[in-house]
């Protein structure tokens, strides 16, 4: 089963959509719309997330691609709930840059609470996988271990989505094919089979810092194959198992308007 938040006819609704593509709302209720109905505005598929945790440099092309060396252990950071954005809505190029790339990446949602999880028992953890688009301003990065708000804390730059997919319907995350097509040509290709730390590791990991929670995201890193965006670009960023994500590149005075 799939997992959604939705605006319709004014309303914001929690679905769930099943293998036929049929919408229910939380009361059982059958929506008749369809899932590509111009109707629907799709939001965050959570309202109120939890942390979300950030991986950087968690796939080796990736890491070479970028000229760094693949980390020893994992580089995480946080990203905010201004980050994010829903399924075919826009994020901005901010004026003045040079490089602006996208990072398609999987994102396990945590189901329970836990502290101290031992690898062996990290899957029970997991509640479900969504997609998301971990946008990069580049010309900011001062290394590669320190993305600063400048680099991934700007307002609409984390798009997610459409839906949480139950983990039951994934039958193993870290083997998951990870593409991105930039106005329908695809110029990344990876597979989750190389990330460098895996969900249970990561789980593992996290969960000795602090106490993992209901609501709680990990965004998995990016494979290599990254490209500049310009307002105007379309990208899609989809995953096996899981769903595809849309999201429209406009100028950053297009998506501030009169608070430009």
């Amino acid at each position: 089963m799939r997992h959604a938040r939705i605006l319709l006819n004014g309303h914001e609704l929690n679905i769930n959509i099943d293998a036929n593509d049929r919408i229910t709302i939380t009361e059982g209720e059958t929506l008749a719309v369809a899932l590509d109905s111009d109707q629907i505005t799709w939001l965050p598929p959570v309202k109120e997330p939890g942390t979300i945790f950030a991986l950087g440099l968690n796939y080796a092309d990736h890491a070479t691609e970028l000229s760094f060396e693949p980390p020893k252990e994992p580089l995480v950071f946080i990203k905010h709930a201004n980050t994010l954005t829903g399924h075919k809505q826009t994020s901005y190029r901010p004026d003045n840059i040079e490089f602006q790339h996208y990072e398609c990446e999987l994102v396990a949602v945590i189901g329970k609470t836990g502290k101290n999880i031992k690898r062996e028992d990290a899957m029970d953890y997991v509640a479900g996988y969504t997609v998301c688009n971990d946008f990069a301003i580049r010309d900011y990065l001062e290394n590669y271990y320190r993305p600063n708000l400048r680099v991934k804390s700007r307002d609409s730059l984390l798009p997610m989505g459409p839906w949480i997919v139950d983990a039951a319907d994934v039958p193993n995350a870290n083997n998951l094919r990870v593409t991105t097509e930039v106005n329908g040509k695809i110029t990344q290709d990876g597979s989750t089979k190389d990330m460098i730390f895996d969900v249970p590791f990561l789980i593992e990991y996290l969960s000795k810092i602090m106490t993992l929670n209901p609501g709680d995201m990990i965004a998995t890193g990016t494979p290599h194959g990254l490209a500049d965006m310009q307002p105007g670009d379309t990208v899609v960023c989809s995953i096996e198992s899981v769903g595809s994500l849309e999201t429209t590149i406009v100028s950053e005075q297009e998506y501030y308007g009169d608070n430009y």
